[in-house]
């Protein structure tokens, strides 16, 4: 299979940081959490969404587990910023180099601090975006963390 120019450089920074990954494609999209779900046939829970928040200013991937939404005030406790919200679409490309729906958890145009949602680690395998909104791979969680250089903390909303 020939990959794409974006998942290609996934894999390249992958096999840098030490994880050798295959990026399978879905001509039905993996965009959404939900979306991945569906076209790999796993849980949502094993989706990693590499979400880009600014923390006073300042770019920081958040890798969460799909059906998880990022606690804003955790995160600003653990980055100790007084000002945290979501990424637009443009602080996203310029921050990682990749659009939304595609932002892998590594290969980023820039190196910025990357905090794991504890949740991802109750998994075997877990499955992140490669590059491209149609393009993934798998890992063990663990193997994620150490390749991406990732804090494990407690990142989700408590409903």
């Amino acid at each position: 299979m020939v990959l794409s120019p974006s998942a290609q450089r996934v894999v390249e920074a992958a096999r840098v940081a030490g994880l050798e990954i295959e990026v399978r494609e879905f001509p039905e999209g993996t965009r959404t959490a939900e979306d991945a779900a569906r076209a790999i046939g796993v849980g949502v829970g094993q989706i990693v969404k590499s979400l880009v928040f600014m923390t006073d200013g300042h770019p920081v991937l958040c890798l969460v587990s799909g059906p998880n939404r990022v606690d804003g005030a955790r995160l600003a406790v653990i980055t100790g910023a007084s000002n945290v919200r979501r990424a637009s679409a443009g602080e996203v490309e310029r921050a990682t180099g990749f659009a939304i729906g595609g932002v892998p958890p590594l290969g980023h145009a820039q190196r910025h601090p990357v905090y794991c949602d504890r949740d991802l680690l109750s998994f075997d395998t877990v499955w992140a975006a490669a590059g491209t909104p149609r393009a993934v791979f798998s890992a063990p969680p663990e193997a994620l963390v150490r390749a991406c250089r990732a804090t494990i903390v407690d990142l989700k909303e408590e409903a």
